[in-house]
């Protein structure tokens, strides 16, 4: 007979905001969390990659967390697992790590439940828990999202996008989000946040025509956050005038940084990443592919007499 006995889970890296679309929009990025997935008799994680090296290694684990509040949310009972797990994600840097494990945890109980969730459903499940849906809803969907959430539902739209190339700087210090959240302000005038949010719409529009020069310019005309997190990120105007000179359509901090994202026309990734590099010699500075297809999940099917 046949019997699934193991099975992979591949999540996405994402960056959220592209600059003025703070906590509403995201893109999937080509760093992955994976996890391989066997039945055991007791919760075990093991870590097989330096960037998960730390990671708790029984039911303390967040991806644990998550997929046990996920089967005490639908009333099932959470299967045992030992779970390997690679990530070359690098953590702290704004570079959605952490929304990254929480998918992962909600498709570990979405498999071992056999819940057979949407896309639409993971994406309300993980809102809920991180509050907005900028990194949680491109790793599930892959490509751009953009997103609203609120107490009665999540709204999302998705875009696929094509003839760009995303250029990653990524600093070798850790950034953590509560630092930068704490930087910023705690109000705006009713003046300044419908101009911040005008070219955050301004943004959306041309995302979704994939008008690459629009959105560059107002990648960097953000004021929701980029001008209070910059202080921690010195990178940030170094890259931006760089990259500028080289042609790219627009530099934005990634999430919260300190990883600072480039947009260039498609094919000058290469070029422009090795343009930066030897200026950045304490960054990973490197062209990466835009993740269009999302979590996923292979089976592994052995064959007994």
């Amino acid at each position: 007979m046949l019997a699934v006995e193991r099975f992979h889970i591949t999540v996405p890296a994402s960056t959220a905001n592209l600059g003025p679309g703070f906590d509403s929009v995201g893109m999937a990025l080509g760093k992955y969390l994976e996890l391989t997935v066997e039945p055991a008799e007791k919760w075990s994680f093991v870590p097989l990659t330096q960037e998960v090296a730390l990671i708790p290694q029984g039911t303390d684990n967040m991806m644990y967390e998550v997929a046990k509040h996920v089967a005490d949310k639908f009333d099932v009972s959470l299967p045992s697992a030992c779970v390997e797990v690679k990530s070359n994600i690098p953590l702290a840097r704004g570079l959605g790590s952490s929304a990254s494990a929480i998918i992962a945890g909600i498709e570990l109980a979405n498999q071992l439940c056999e819940l057979n969730l949407s896309n639409e459903e993971k994406i309300r499940i993980a809102s809920l828990l991180e509050g907005h849906p900028d990194n949680v809803a491109p790793t599930v969907n892959g490509g751009i999202v953009v997103g609203c959430h609120t107490e009665a539902k999540t709204y999302t739209v998705s875009i696929v996008p094509k003839d760009v190339d995303v250029v990653v700087v990524i600093p070798n210090y850790e950034l953590k989000t509560d630092d930068a959240r704490n930087a910023l302000p705690s109000q705006f005038s009713f003046k300044e946040a419908v101009e911040a949010s005008a070219v955050s719409n301004v943004l959306t529009g041309a995302l979704l025509i994939e008008d690459w020069k629009t959105v560059g310019e107002m990648m960097e005309q953000d004021s929701f956050h980029e001008p209070y997190r910059e202080q921690f990120v010195p990178e940030l105007s170094f890259v931006r005038r760089k990259a500028k000179e080289f042609g790219a359509f627009g530099t934005a901090l990634s999430g919260a940084g300190p990883t600072v994202l480039c947009l260039v026309e498609k094919g000058r990734g290469e070029e422009l990443a090795a343009a930066l590099a030897p200026s950045l010699t304490h960054c990973l500075v490197e062209s990466i592919q835009i993740d269009v297809k999302g979590v996923s999940v292979e089976t592994v099917t052995n064959e007994h007499a």
